[in-house]
């Protein structure tokens, strides 16, 4: 009798035509949080990503291109509750995938490992919600009680405007910026790198980010609290571009509607003070503290809420 072989029916055609969306759970709270549904099939948060990455390896071996988004519980609940949904059905879990993958953080699986992956994904999902807040921000700023202009649309002006001289003044290196507003919900921050060589005028500046980091410093701007901003620059040269030097740290405080510098010994203090506990903690390895850059005068007049 001839041996009867296990036939291999091939992926069907459009398979490879039809994208595919993942929601991991990346916090182990989060992953805690679902096991209280009797169908979620999983009893280790290890276990469950090492399953997830194996099945977007497998995805990704069949040409299938896959976005990768973040599966928030309390929002799944809230979802389920707006729409009618069963929180304890694996239907209502994809139909939430779907949506959130619509409208927030998402990431293309390009291979990457995904203990590499989350974090980018968890960084993502931060700076939209903090641009999402700020933008709320400035939608209830209102207008001038002086002259009547629109207080977020003045913000936002002086915001690029600043942006643009803050560039100009740090000239060429590899810039990473961090802008903060302290927010009884919890801290605003955006971040935005940006290298600058002599042939970039303008400098070439990623569209998304610099709209985040735009809309966070333009809500510092129109608040009365007091915000930072905060640039480390790395220098960039052609005789060592393996060893470029040390790093350079500078600071400005966002208030009176202006990035105001800070002294070298400030930053070196905010550098190298726990912020949770307040103790000393030693500086990094050639990393350099200079005082803020002085920027030209901000454009047009100074609006008051």
């Amino acid at each position: 009798m001839t041996p009867v072989r296990p036939t291999h029916h091939p992926a069907h055609p459009l398979r490879r035509e039809l994208p595919s969306t993942a929601a991991v759970l990346a916090d182990a709270r989060d992953f805690a949080a679902m096991r209280r549904y009797r169908t979620f099939p999983f009893d280790d948060h290890r276990g469950y990503l090492r399953q997830l990455e194996t099945l977007l390896r497998t995805l990704a071996a069949q040409g299938v291109h896959t976005t990768l988004c973040l599966f928030d519980p309390a929002a799944f609940a809230r979802y389920c509750a707006d729409h009618g949904l069963d929180p304890d059905a694996p239907a209502s879990r994809s139909r939430y995938t779907a949506a959130v993958a619509c409208t927030g953080a998402s990431l293309a699986y390009d291979g990457t490992p995904l203990d590499l992956l989350l974090p980018l994904l968890t960084e993502e999902a931060a700076r939209r919600e903090s641009c999402d807040r700020a933008t709320t921000l400035l939608a209830r700023a209102g207008r001038c009680a002086t002259c009547g202009e629109d207080l977020a649309h003045a913000a936002f002006t002086r915001a690029t405007a600043a942006l643009h001289h803050l560039l100009a003044a740090l000239g060429e290196g590899t810039h990473h910026l961090v802008c903060t507003l302290p927010d009884p919900t919890g801290s605003l921050r955006a971040y935005l790198h940006a290298t600058v060589t002599p042939d970039d005028t303008p400098p070439h500046l990623p569209p998304s980010e610099t709209l985040a980091f735009c809309t966070v410093l333009a809500a510092a701007l129109a608040q009365p609290v007091t915000g930072a901003l905060v640039c480390r620059t790395i220098p960039t040269t052609d005789d060592h571009p393996t060893d470029p030097g040390p790093a350079t740290v500078r600071g400005w405080r966002l208030r009176g509607a202006w990035p105001d510098p800070i002294s070298a010994a400030e930053i070196f203090d905010a550098y190298c003070t726990d912020p949770e506990t307040d103790e000393p903690i030693p500086p990094e390895h050639r990393v350099d503290h200079a005082p803020g850059l002085p920027l030209p005068p901000p454009p047009g007049p100074h609006c008051h809420p």
